[in-house]
């Protein structure tokens, strides 16, 4: 009988630092973190709506809600996030089921990954 490995599912983001710091530096702190706290509710309430929408095969609403994800993120600095965004983006646009689904679920891997890193930027900031 073979080795069983388990996989490692961690996830490396990045976070574009200088973009948050404008942030609080244009907004202030209580208005930088009502920004972030904002995305951050919206980005999570969104992925969600992605995965229903995975779930019941509706791939046309899948590419637009996964297409609403990009300018959230980059404007609370998740790079890393924007990026895998794009790319469940062209795999819903293209009809591709196994790589909607591998790309789908990093997004999910990646997005709380990333949130808790800007949660924890927030910290630093203040």
């Amino acid at each position: 009988m073979g080795v069983v490995f388990p996989l490692v599912r961690d996830e490396t983001v990045q976070i574009d630092q200088v973009r948050l710091g404008t942030l609080y530096q244009q907004l202030g702190a209580a208005g930088a973190d009502r920004v972030i706290g904002r995305a951050s509710r919206e980005l999570s309430a969104r992925i969600a709506r992605c995965h229903r929408l995975w779930e019941v095969g509706d791939t046309f609403a899948l590419c637009k809600c996964a297409r609403s994800l990009i300018p959230i993120a980059e404007q609370a600095g998740m790079t890393e996030f924007t990026r895998v965004a794009r790319h469940v983006t062209l795999t819903a646009a293209g009809q591709d089921a196994v790589a909607l689904t591998a790309t789908l679920f990093r997004l999910q891997r990646v997005g709380d990954s990333s949130l808790r890193a800007v949660r924890q930027m927030q910290r630093m900031m203040v």
